[in-house]
């Protein structure tokens, strides 16, 4: 695509972290090529994500409503050209960007590579070796548009000032505080509550912990533990999505499941601590800009099948707890190596 077409339509229509994903290439093109504007197709409610990001602004997208169908697709491309967009980079390649691109014939439309058949070749064991990862996906999409991105010189955005209602929410200084979002789409994912309270009992003896979930469980969960230990906050259920990333943008560090909660931290430039269960970033799923060393993974002489998928929706019979390997000492060594302290491998933990 030629230079002087400065407009990019960028669709990404998925779920949170794959949004969050997104985030630090798109700030990475914009600082190399000060030239271009971006217009982001996604859900409205991830707009905070780019906040603050000169010459980008979102398009909500409202696939169960005014966009449903194929007729609602189509009244959404002819909103869409009144932009004066010149070129579209799909960075979902699904049915719905499938059937958008026969709208925008005589643009310029380039679609990801998914890689597809490595993936295949990764879970169903051809192959085990790292893949590339979803970022450069990414920004292989841009290069061919013109544009080939350096993402070895990221840029993140500052730690925000809190807000009144935050600081009362959290009371003291943020320095210091982890951040703990022990939940994930699928169970396989997600790492044993018995086993993440071992660590926050740990971890809370000399730091803040704040504690991030979604759900109504996830929240009723979370304050029963938060009620139990001194320093210990639950922002579930309480924060906006903007109140959210202002507290993530002063963590020390975030634990977190393979999930969007490791996305989000780290397009804000927080090292994350990442578990991994029938999942591996092999995959390309990875969170952004983090120390490999950071990604604590299940035991794979136990379990020799992992990854046995993409996302963690399918696994063996027996392999539904295998990210319970981690011990919580493996967590906690790990995060008290990233702030600097000592651990303190005790009998509880």
């Amino acid at each position: 695509m030629s230079k002087t077409n400065k407009h990019i339509l960028v669709i990404r229509l998925s779920a949170m972290g794959d949004v969050a994903m997104t985030v630090p290439v798109i700030r990475a093109l914009l600082k190399q090529f000060p030239e271009l504007k971006i217009t982001v197709l996604t859900r409205g409610f991830f707009a905070p994500f780019f906040r603050g990001i000169d010459r980008v602004s979102v398009y909500n997208v409202d696939v169960k409503g005014k966009h449903k169908g194929v007729l609602g697709l189509f009244k959404l491309s002819r909103d869409l050209k009144a932009l004066n967009i010149d070129a579209v980079a799909d960075l979902h390649n699904v049915l719905r960007s499938n059937i958008l691109k026969t709208f925008f014939l005589g643009r310029t439309f380039v679609q990801i590579n998914k890689g597809r058949k490595e993936k295949k070749a990764l879970i169903t064991g051809q192959r085990f070796e790292q893949l590339k990862t979803m970022h450069q996906r990414y920004a292989d999409v841009f290069e061919a548009l013109g544009y080939k991105i350096d993402l070895t010189q990221p840029n993140f955005p500052q730690k925000n000032e809190l807000a009144t209602k935050l600081k009362d929410i959290v009371t003291d200084p943020l320095e210091g505080y982890i951040g703990i979002a022990p939940f994930a789409a699928f169970k396989s994912k997600a790492y044993a509550i018995e086993l993440m309270e071992k660590v926050i009992i740990d971890l809370s003896k000399t730091h803040k912990i704040i504690l991030f979930g979604g759900g109504q469980n996830e929240i009723k969960i979370l304050n029963e533990i938060a009620n139990k230990y001194t320093n210990v906050i639950n922002v579930a259920g309480k924060l906006t999505l903007d109140e959210e990333l202002d507290v993530i943008s002063n963590l020390k560090v975030m634990i977190s499941m393979d999930s969007g909660n490791a996305h989000i931290a780290a397009m804000m430039g927080i090292e994350v601590v990442t578990l991994w269960g029938v999942t591996h970033p092999f995959a390309g799923f990875y969170p952004f800009n983090q120390q490999k060393e950071n990604a604590l993974l299940a035991d794979r002489e136990k379990y020799p099948l992992i990854p046995t998928s993409v996302y963690g929706n399918k696994f063996p019979e027996g392999y539904d707890n295998a990210i319970d390997s981690i011990t919580p000492i493996d967590v906690i060594s790990k995060v008290c190596t990233i702030v600097n302290k000592k651990p303190r491998l005790k009998s509880e933990a």
